[in-house]
């Protein structure tokens, strides 16, 4: 159960870094990072609902699991995380075109 618990925890940093694929570069190029590499983020991005989707059905069935084995008191710390970066996957995720524009107020 520790290690569902663990890729759920491991899924929702994918999430994260799936949803974060317009917005990522943008920080960097303010940063003053920037080259043709950056270009691979397109895509990912092409991606990014399929693994949200599916990370957040996984985090779902890992709740249901640990409600139904008895052990949500052990791993309710770690889903409970896992639940906030997905979510906060999904903020990104649907409001890309307003950080992108924000991002873009600052260069």
């Amino acid at each position: 159960m520790n290690r569902l618990a663990g890729f759920g925890f491991l899924g929702s940093f994918t999430s994260l870094g799936a949803s974060a694929c317009c917005v990522l570069p943008m920080l960097l190029m303010l940063a003053g990072v920037g080259g043709s590499w950056i270009a691979i983020f397109g895509q990912i991005s092409a991606a990014s609902f399929y693994i949200l989707g599916a990370t957040t059905l996984f985090i779902a069935a890992a709740w249901a699991l640990a409600w139904r084995r008895g052990s949500l008191r052990r791993l309710a710390r770690r889903l409970g995380a896992s639940t906030i970066i997905t979510g906060l996957a999904w903020a990104i995720a649907l409001n890309e075109a307003g950080l992108n524009d924000y991002l873009i107020s600052w260069m």
